[in-house]
């Protein structure tokens, strides 16, 4: 029998993948997923993605564009530093000409309905971040999958929970908006769910991968207090209340009409997998 050239029990290459803003807490979360790739991980140190890509780098199978600027205040004071970020990063790292999987934001949409958004639904910003956001979707290209997540948290970086946890140490009572509502997601299921979403073969274009259920950001920080075993009140507060620069929607919970989507766990699973690290 004339041998076929291919080796069954001989390993396959391993997929040569890039992953962008690797020092974030998405980032860190995507390497530990696709360990098993052949992975270049480069922090904003390595490569700010508002400049092309540095000389150098291995030809990526694949790229994770993590890196974003997520200052959604900040954006409102210098909007041309955030489209540098948001738009032209996506656009570099398009240029790498491999597969991509760009994460964008429940921020796209407008929050004025009580009904989850899908991803044929149109997006209305009402921030400079989202509008970047919404427009580094664009920059994405034909050959890219553009992942809308919400309310990202996890063991590592600046996130929500974390600042809880240390708030809730320190004081008797926090006050929190409670007008505001959408899906928790815990980075670390985000970055499973999108790697099921790539080995799977998936069509190019928009995805919602966000946690199941939803909260408002007081219901948040009051499971934070409980699963921590921490003595602290939540005082809820109307967004108004906080005059913050950037608007937010009121409403952006995240769900995808799309076939075999990978289903992320419910936020609360994410909060324990979550505190378990920290």
């Amino acid at each position: 029998m004339e041998h076929s050239g291919t080796d069954p029990f001989e390993p396959r290459p391993r997929r040569r993948t890039l992953i962008t803003g690797a020092g974030g807490q998405l980032g860190v979360a995507l390497a530990e997923v696709f360990a098993d790739d052949d992975v270049t991980a480069l922090s904003r140190s390595a490569w700010d993605v508002a400049l092309p890509a540095p000389a150098g780098l291995p030809e990526p199978e694949l790229v994770l564009h993590a890196a974003a600027w997520t200052d959604v205040d900040g954006a409102e004071a210098d909007p041309q530093s955030a489209a540098a970020v948001n738009v032209g990063g996506v656009a570099h790292a398009a240029a790498l000409g491999a597969p991509l999987v760009v994460f964008s934001t429940d921020y796209v949409f407008a929050g004025d309905r009580s009904a989850p958004y899908v991803e044929s639904d149109s997006p209305g910003p009402l921030s400079v971040y989202g509008a970047t956001k919404l427009h580094g979707e664009a920059a994405a290209g034909e050959r890219a999958w553009v992942v809308r997540s919400s309310w990202l948290f996890g063991p590592t970086g600046h996130n929500f929970v974390r600042t809880m946890l240390r708030l809730g140490a320190e004081r008797d009572e926090v006050a929190v908006v409670d007008d505001q509502r959408g899906c928790p997601t815990y980075v670390g299921h985000l970055a499973a769910a999108t790697k099921e979403l790539v080995d799977a073969g998936a069509p190019f274009g928009l995805w919602h991968l966000a946690a199941q259920g939803d909260c408002t950001w007081a219901e948040l920080a009051e499971a934070v207090f409980a699963e921590a075993g921490l003595e602290c009140r939540v005082r809820r507060i109307p967004s108004e209340s906080l005059d913050r620069p950037a608007r937010r929607p009121a409403y952006s919970v995240l769900r995808s009409e799309r076939e075999d989507v990978p289903v992320l766990p419910h936020w609360r699973d994410g909060l324990r997998a979550c505190l378990a690290r920290l």
